[in-house]
């Protein structure tokens, strides 16, 4: 697999995103291009969810890599979350910046260490789309932040952003 990403136990939640913002280089462009076709026809039909497919091919062979490093992503699921990617939820996500054809979300993940469950920090994935058509003008990004509580993630997310 291109651009395999090498997550350690020991690594910051700094270098886990520098490291995962490379796999994503080296992986989205391709998956992007061989599944344009498809999910413009889909976004058609099913609008921003077209992007969730996307991120449905794009995002769990990041998650699993960090788990198989030794870091948890996922939390405990409600009963109305809705989840793309392996570990994205909605609820844990904001969009508000950019234009229609080219807004931008941002999910965000605390990752905890398996063997002590301490969190380390939150990885933001931030995937910027079009509401007018199916588009990702550039790269998903990751992002880290040094809080783990929501409210302190959504102030980092407005830094990060505005």
């Amino acid at each position: 697999m291109p651009g395999k990403p090498l997550f350690q136990q020991d690594m910051t939640i700094e270098k886990i995103s520098e490291v995962g913002n490379m796999y994503i280089e080296s992986v989205w462009k391709q998956l992007y291009d061989d599944m344009h076709e498809q999910l413009s026809v889909a976004f058609l039909e099913i609008e921003d969810a077209a992007y969730g497919l996307y991120l449905d091919q794009l995002m769990p062979a990041l998650f699993e890599f960090l788990e198989d490093a030794g870091f948890e992503a996922a939390e405990p699921l409600e009963e109305e979350d809705f989840i793309i990617g392996k570990c994205l939820l909605f609820r844990n996500s904001i969009e508000k910046w950019g234009t229609e054809n080219n807004r931008s979300r941002v999910f965000w993940n605390v990752l905890r260490s398996k063997i002590s469950h301490q969190p380390i920090g939150a990885l933001l994935t931030e995937i910027p789309h079009s509401h007018l058509k199916f588009e990702i003008p550039t790269a998903p990004l990751l992002h880290s932040l040094q809080v783990c509580e929501r409210e302190q993630i959504v102030q980092g997310i407005r830094r990060i952003k505005e």
